[in-house]
């Protein structure tokens, strides 16, 4: 890249950090996660992956990028040409992530204005299937869905101008708004749901342990994974913007403040939601567990349920939350966006402005496949095959490399120079021998999993 991009200040650094990691899927999944493997017990296999995989990958993409100044691609390259390849496959497939990541963002964006009238009427799941579409056959691909059509055309203009600036005047300035603004929206949430009558129940449903599940491998496969993409851990982008680091950074202490601020979050989300739920639950007589629910089902048509049976305050509660979704995803949007990005302008000599034109142009127009019918059938299976079948495994090779093919050791005094917490032998250890074989466990149990569910193995 022909113009160097730096953070302004650490903290900076920190907000930009926190809102890569914090994403839509710390709003409308791991509160379903958490709840469906175990509940308070999950705790125990939740806590083990971040110690043993999420802080011990992140410090090395901390050390790697810190330390390297160079695009994801370029740092392969230098490790081994061969390697190259496997770089530019990753940052494709991170790319192909925030094309269809922004198509969800364009879901959202309609929501927040019609929060405040409940526009979505008494039937809210007839509205999102009108401004969203989730046909599952090929028939719903030859209309249009107007709103999500113009919704991701307007983000990606407004991502283009974020994104085109230098790196701390376009992603810094727009972190340092949109994180406060997201804790205080979801502070204010958490503390309203504690007054709602059935609070009580939500919690209960959500922490109530189940000891014996901890004795089933899915458990332990599904905190693996959820650290994973909620840490977003060995995509690139935790290692491309600690290249924009400047000296004197404690490196490790910020990965600590980085992941106590992720899973704290992801936690007091998945607090309020249910203490919500639980509201609902006992003004409606609905049961909870048949509330309960993930991804678009539980923002887009449970959620404006319940927001309509609070009346006046569910028109406060419901574009607030609409818009912690959207800014939290707009932030992630914008770091899935950065490794490709990168490596082009470094392999082409690109300046920053050009390599972010043509890469939204693109990205703007694969979104825009997905804004037909069958948008949400498309982009659940897309999700599938990108996320289970490449980047995971991508993962995986990335770890072997970093710890077996080069000298990652010499990573230790730079990451342990400033830093209060320190890194030595058990660090290389968890890294070169466990991650790796954890990493290819959780790839080929997925790929069991998928090939057990295809419908060709159903009698």
């Amino acid at each position: 890249m022909t113009d160097k991009s730096h953070w302004s200040s650490i903290s900076t650094f920190i907000l930009a950090m926190v809102g890569l990691t914090i994403g839509i899927g710390n709003i409308w999944r791991f509160s379903y996660v958490f709840y469906n493997n175990g509940g308070g017990s999950f705790f125990i296999p939740y806590l083990i992956p971040i110690l043993v995989m999420g802080i011990p990958f992140l410090i090395l993409e901390y050390g790697l990028g810190f330390s390297s100044k160079k695009s994801f691609s370029k740092l392969l390259h230098d490790i081994n040409p061969k390697f190259e390849i496997i770089a530019w496959i990753l940052v494709l497939f991170v790319f192909i992530v925030v094309i269809y990541y922004m198509v969800i963002l364009s879901w959202d964006f309609v929501y927040p204005l019609n929060s405040f009238t409940f526009g979505w009427g008494t039937n809210p799941a007839a509205f999102f299937t009108a401004n969203v579409g989730e046909s599952s056959d090929l028939a719903g691909i030859d209309y249009l869905i107007i709103p999500t059509f113009i919704s991701i055309i307007i983000l990606w203009g407004l991502f283009w101008f974020v994104s085109n600036r230098d790196v701390d005047k376009g992603i810094g300035r727009i972190s340092r708004i949109l994180m406060p603004l997201l804790f205080i929206i979801m502070s204010f949430i958490l503390i309203y749901s504690f007054t709602l009558p059935g609070f009580h129940l939500g919690l209960v449903t959500l922490l109530n342990p189940n000891w014996g599940m901890l004795l089933d491998i899915d458990i332990w496969l599904a905190a693996f994974a959820q650290i994973i993409f909620s840490l977003s851990i060995g995509q690139a982008m935790v290692y491309t913007y600690a290249t924009y680091l400047s000296e004197e950074s404690k490196l490790i202490d910020n990965v600590l403040m980085v992941v106590v601020s992720n899973c704290l979050y992801e936690i007091f989300v998945a607090i309020g939601i249910f203490s919500i739920l639980g509201y609902m639950s006992v003004t409606s007589s609905i049961p909870i567990t048949e509330l309960i629910t993930e991804g678009t089902s539980l923002i887009f048509v449970v959620l404006p349920e319940v927001f309509e049976v609070m009346g006046p305050i569910g028109r406060i509660i419901a574009p607030l939350l609409m818009l912690s979704i959207l800014f939290a995803g707009f932030t992630s949007s914008l770091a899935l966006f950065e490794p490709l990005l990168y490596s082009v302008c470094e392999k082409f000599n690109w300046s920053r402005k050009k390599g972010v034109s043509v890469l939204v142009i693109i990205a703007c127009c694969g979104s825009l496949l997905f804004s037909t019918g069958i948008s949400s059938y498309l982009v659940e299976i897309v999700d599938t095959f990108v996320n289970e079948l490449g980047i995971l495994i991508l993962i995986a090779i990335q770890a072997i490399i970093f710890t077996w093919y080069y000298d990652f050791e010499k990573l230790i005094p730079i990451l342990n120079k400033h830093s209060r917490f320190k890194v030595g032998k058990t660090w290389k250890l968890t890294l070169k021998y466990l991650l790796p074989l954890m990493l290819i466990v959780m790839w080929i149990v997925g790929i069991y999993d998928l090939v057990r569910d295809m419908d060709i193995f159903k009698m």
